[in-house]
Parts: C-alpha cells; sequence; structure tokens
C-alpha cells in the first residue's frame, strides 16, 4: 500500500492505494474530514478501503491541516458553513483531477464520505453531484439551514456578536438552501447511503439525521437494501470501530463489482 502527500488543483491530499493497483481503474472514494481536524486524521478509514481494493483521497479541507492560519477555535467556527461549501465545490474539481490523471473512466464506481464536518460535506455532495455512486456520511447533517439557524441562535445567546450583516447572513442561507440535501431529498435518486449517529452527539443534532432518515425511508422503498441507518445509545461525538468498518463495508458493499 502505498500514502502519497500530493495536491490536486492546489487543493493538498493524501492519495492511498494498494500499488499494483495504482494505475489501474479501481473504485475511488473521497473521504472528508471534520472541523478542526485534519487528513491524516482519517488514515484509519483510508487503510481499511484501500486494503478492500479502493482508490482513497483525503483532501485536506479550507483552513486546515497544512491549509491553516492563525485562529482561534472561535474565529474558525465563523468560517465553519465557508469551508463546507469550499469543500463541496473542490470534490468536483477533485473528481476532475481523477478524470485529467486517466484515474477514472466511465464505469469506475467513486463514493464519498466523512466525519462530522465531512459528513455534512457528504450530504452537501450527494445534493450537488450525481456522480456520486454510494456514500457513508458519520455523524453528519443534511439540514444545513436548520443546523446554520442553531449555531447562530446559539452563538448570540451566548452572548456573542456576530460580524455578519443581515445582507450577508441572507446570501449564506441562500446558498445553504440550494445544497440541503433535506430540502432536495429527491437528489438522492435511490444512491446506497449509510448513516452513522451517536445518539448522545452533543454537536451535531442526532434528531436532524434520524428524521432526514424517516423521511426518506419511502423513496427507498422498492430498493430497502440501498439504505442503513445506525444509531448507537451511548454513544457521543465520536465514532466507534463498529462504526467505522461498517462504514467501510457499505462502500465496499456498492461500489466493488462481484
Amino acid at each position: 500500500m502505498i500514502i502519497r502527500t500530493e495536491r490536486w488543483k492546489n487543493i493538498p491530499v493524501l492519495h492511498i492505494v494498494e500499488e499494483l493497483k495504482e494505475q489501474e481503474h479501481v473504485p475511488v472514494v473521497m473521504f472528508f474530514h471534520g472541523f478542526t481536524s485534519a487528513k491524516e486524521h482519517n488514515l484509519h478509514y483510508a487503510y481499511n478501503l484501500a486494503r478492500r481494493g479502493m482508490r482513497v483521497i483525503l483532501p485536506e479541507a479550507m483552513l486546515h491541516g497544512e491549509r491553516s492560519e492563525s485562529m482561534d477555535k472561535f474565529q474558525l467556527s465563523l468560517h465553519f458553513w465557508e469551508i463546507v461549501l469550499t469543500s463541496i465545490q473542490e470534490a468536483g474539481m477533485l473528481y476532475e483531477e481523477l478524470r485529467e490523471r486517466n484515474l477514472v473512466d466511465e464505469q469506475t464506481k467513486i463514493g464519498m464520505g466523512g466525519t462530522s464536518m465531512g459528513g455534512i460535506t457528504t450530504f452537501g455532495c450527494l445534493a450537488s453531484y450525481d456522480w456520486i455512486d454510494s456514500a457513508s456520511v458519520m455523524m453528519g447533517s443534511p439540514a444545513f439551514v436548520r443546523l446554520a439557524t442553531g449555531q447562530i441562535a446559539y452563538a448570540e445567546r451566548g452572548g456573542r456578536e456576530l460580524p455578519v450583516t443581515p445582507a450577508e447572513r441572507q446570501k449564506l442561507f441562500d446558498a445553504l438552501e440550494r445544497v440541503d440535501l433535506s430540502k432536495n431529498p429527491s437528489r438522492l435518486n435511490q444512491r446506497p447511503l449509510f448513516m452513522w449517529h451517536g445518539e448522545q452527539d452533543t454537536v451535531v443534532p442526532f434528531e436532524f439525521t434520524k428524521e432526514f432518515y424517516v423521511d426518506i425511508q419511502q423513496q427507498y422503498n422498492g430498493c430497502p437494501e440501498r439504505l442503513r441507518w445506525v444509531s448507537e445509545e451511548e454513544a457521543g461525538h465520536a465514532v466507534s470501530r463498529s462504526g467505522m468498518l461498517t462504514a467501510v463495508d457499505w462502500l465496499a458493499q456498492h461500489l466493488i463489482a462481484r
């Protein structure tokens, strides 16, 4: 197995694949990290995906890891949705790079996954791109507008003055609504989707994701094997080992030809 540090479209990525399959058209998974994390923190996902025969691309999110700037956590949080929207846009750029490098063809299946902010990014990508064949989302929320509204209300209740004008706030909500999968569930188009969430999560609301799962079940009535929801009663904002392995199994099941 090889791990290469590369720059794709000026985006730092880790590129992980079995050495003998480096130049083959094997299934690809883009996997996005969480808030205040970095691409290398998801190497355990990448290792388990690559050993199953997939190529894994771990991108560095804006203002994180190699792209970080001198900001404290609150300052960084003010850019949270800008980071998510940028990662959604950059996913399309990474897809183009895959094509330019001849690492995919028309038959190559492409998956996506992520934890926390990376799971939120994955939901936004599902709302934006039809080339994603399957996804695994851990601790993510598809309800962008509801989540952003709650975040702003929480900050303001705590006495934080947000440096955002009413016009800027409306512009943000307009942008979020366009990629809010909870408002556009038909964009899933019955693509295989796995979701994991801890019921004690105090960072990304468990209820939003559970409600989304209930709402889309009817969409998958004819193919229930394409939709899976796993919650863990005692888990908080941290994915269990079994959750991680199940997420990997899901992508392998739906991306690797049998």
